[in-house]
């Protein structure tokens, strides 16, 4: 069965602390220039440990990942090639 996985950015002061971050999720990115990380963690546990990052001193803030909300379904229009060729706006 696939668990749904939604996204948090940790925002950080020291790299140091990485290492206790990587204990709250399954870590993707960390930029050493910004001082975020990226993890994921399961949509069921998402508020849990929401609260308990932020309540850490040496995280300045968490965002979650809005991904899992977007619509992905993208409708294609299909062009005539008719209509394509002579669709031209003349400023007349």
């Amino acid at each position: 069965m696939l668990v749904k996985r939604q996204g948090l950015i940790v925002w950080f002061h020291q790299m140091k602390h990485v290492k206790h971050i990587k204990k709250y999720g399954h870590m993707v990115h960390v930029s050493k220039k910004l001082k975020y990380a990226m993890i994921y963690v399961d949509q069921n546990k998402l508020d849990d440990t929401y609260q308990s990052l932020l309540k850490l001193s040496f995280v300045t803030k968490v965002e979650p990942s809005y991904k899992p909300f977007i619509k992905t379904d993208f409708e294609n229009k299909a062009f005539d090639k008719e209509e394509k060729e002579y669709d031209y706006k003349m400023g007349i």
